[in-house]
């Protein structure tokens, strides 16, 4: 029996968004975007890498690892800068006042909201780390560390505006929701006659 192959889909999507990033300490960038077939590609491919790490995930107290999310904003940037060297002054052209496009988000997001993290936060839990004496769990170290709430607090925020960057992202690429995902069922979930029967 012979499959039928899903048609190759072409970078397609909205002609036009309005763009409106939250920056911490700095205030709202907005301005109107009308993405070129370029920028469609790297906004999913931005999107994906979003969707796929600890960034756009929210960090509760109780679990998570404050080291573990400052690797992944580090190599985040290092994604996000490798995208735009691929994609080249396609993403990024001269804009009109009020307007913005992919080169403009993502350098604002990378300069304005990861830099000032990774520049105070990455050495202050380095230098903290270095004390941790031979034997302690690292988890256990890095939760009795005193700034350990503010650099979550810190970590909240940016995740807020890497979420609304994704969404943004999301609708560019014209693709699914990869942030709410629904929960899988379980086996053993309650149907409205009651649980499954083996």
């Amino acid at each position: 029996m012979a499959f039928r192959q899903r048609k190759r889909r072409r970078p397609s999507g909205p002609t036009q968004v309005t763009a409106r990033l939250a920056i911490p300490f700095v205030g709202d960038i907005t301005g109107t975007w009308e993405p070129a077939d370029a920028e469609r590609s790297a906004a999913w491919e931005l999107y994906l890498e979003l969707v796929t790490r600890v960034s756009v995930e929210e960090l509760d107290p109780e679990e998570g690892f404050l080291r573990e999310a400052l690797s992944s904003l580090y190599s985040f940037f290092q994604t996000t800068r490798e995208i735009l060297r691929r994609y080249g002054p396609e993403v990024a052209p001269p804009l009109a006042p009020g307007h913005v496009s992919f080169g403009v988000l993502a350098v604002t997001v990378l300069n304005r909201v990861l830099r000032p993290l990774l520049a105070t936060w990455h050495p202050r839990l380095t230098a903290y780390e270095s004390q941790r004496p031979e034997g302690q769990d690292p988890v256990a170290w890095e939760q009795q560390w005193e700034h350990a709430d503010a650099l979550r607090e810190r970590i909240g925020e940016v995740r807020r505006t890497l979420v609304s960057l994704a969404r943004t992202l999301q609708e560019v690429a014209d693709v699914s929701d990869l942030i709410n995902l629904p929960a899988p069922r379980s086996p053993m979930a309650a149907t409205p006659t009651g649980p499954l029967q083996p």
